[in-house]
């Protein structure tokens, strides 16, 4: 477990792991307002999330911890996002939970950022094997969480060396988290998106919030076609391969899922630029969350990630300035135009 996180982190450093299809987002065509009526120092790009205040509406989504590599990237993650007031959705704990000794390298994130959005996060799979309260209570409490995330990985579990792909009955545990855990209870794909069918069972089931992970971003079935070949299975390797662009592109599935469901929706999954999160919060998202860059940055330096955040922030604070909203609320209400490959998914909707 604890080797392939770290072979699962330099696969993401080293190879070309992004989807070949795009998000679609540009098919978004925000209209420009030539009389914005406000002026941009006067910009307000702060917002709130389950009860918690944003500076800006960006989320780490998860990537690492549980190897001894993520010590470092999380103290630096850490210590931008407090900064910025930026959330961290933290990586899978499975490893924290197995091994004592690795929890360090998750519960520095709160040591190094006391006032942020955190969230812990735990599989879908671990549900079916007796992963409970108790369980989940550990993992909140190994990093004073603030919600607790369960991430759907069906297809990269099916792909990947040593997966485990068996999810009957999934659904059924998440309902019975959500009743036990005085914490909201957040669901996220991994990059393969949500359909409208799946946030609305969801919803029904009680959960606060989705976390879309659409297609378009960082592709699983990639990442563990590499790692599959380094093994020496050719027949994971190829079914990888095969899989690799699968999935709904990210502004399809935020559309449809918007239009199924009332619950706060994070958008992420090939979030790339501050015109991307404000695409993604013209369409209904409440947040946006980035990863793969986010980790190129930060294993960089501390100082890259803050001036790649910082120029993120600046761009989107600009196209807000553009369509001539004074605060992140009032992007709901930015008239676009879609056109193209997502016109016609939208039709589907």
């Amino acid at each position: 477990m604890i080797k392939r996180k770290a072979e699962h982190i330099d696969i993401c450093l080293e190879k070309q792991v992004e989807a070949k299809r795009p998000t679609l987002f540009e098919c978004i065509h925000l209209i420009h307002n030539a009389l914005p009526e406000l002026n941009f120092d006067s910009i307000d790009i702060s917002t709130s999330f389950l009860n918690h205040k944003f500076s800006t509406p960006i989320l780490i989504d998860a990537m690492v911890g549980g190897a001894p590599e993520s010590f470092e990237i999380n103290n630096n993650l850490a210590l931008v996002a407090e900064e910025l007031g930026i959330g961290i959705v933290v990586g899978s704990q499975r490893a924290g939970l197995s091994f004592p000794s690795l929890a360090e390298t998750y519960s520095i994130i709160r040591k190094k950022a006391p006032s942020i959005f955190l969230a812990a996060n735990i599989g879908a799979t671990q549900l079916l094997k007796g992963f409970g309260k108790e369980e989940a209570q550990r993992c909140i409490d190994m990093i004073g969480a603030d919600a607790f995330v369960i991430h759907l990985n069906p297809l990269q579990e099916v792909i990947q060396v040593g997966g485990e792909p068996h999810y009957k009955g999934v659904i059924d545990k998440i309902h019975n988290l959500v009743d036990q855990l005085s914490l909201p209870v957040i669901v996220k794909e991994v990059g393969f998106g949500i359909s409208k069918e799946v946030a609305t069972k969801l919803e029904l089931v009680g959960v606060s919030a989705i976390n879309i992970s659409g297609s378009g971003g960082t592709s699983w079935s990639a990442v563990e076609h590499y790692r599959a070949l380094a093994l020496g299975d050719k027949e994971k390797a190829d079914l990888g391969k095969t899989f690799w662009d699968w999935g709904l592109p990210t502004a399809a599935s935020l559309i449809e899922t918007r239009k199924a469901v009332k619950i706060p929706i994070i958008a992420s999954g090939g979030i790339r630029s501050g015109l991307d999160i404000a695409k993604s919060l013209a369409l209904g998202a409440s947040l946006a969350g980035m990863a793969l860059p986010v980790l190129k940055q930060v294993t960089i330096s501390r100082d890259s990630l803050a001036s790649f955040f910082r120029k993120i922030i600046y761009e989107f604070k600009t196209v807000m300035f553009a369509v001539g909203c004074s605060n992140v609320q009032t992007m709901r209400e930015v008239r676009y135009v879609i056109t193209g490959e997502l016109a016609d998914w939208s039709k589907q909707t």
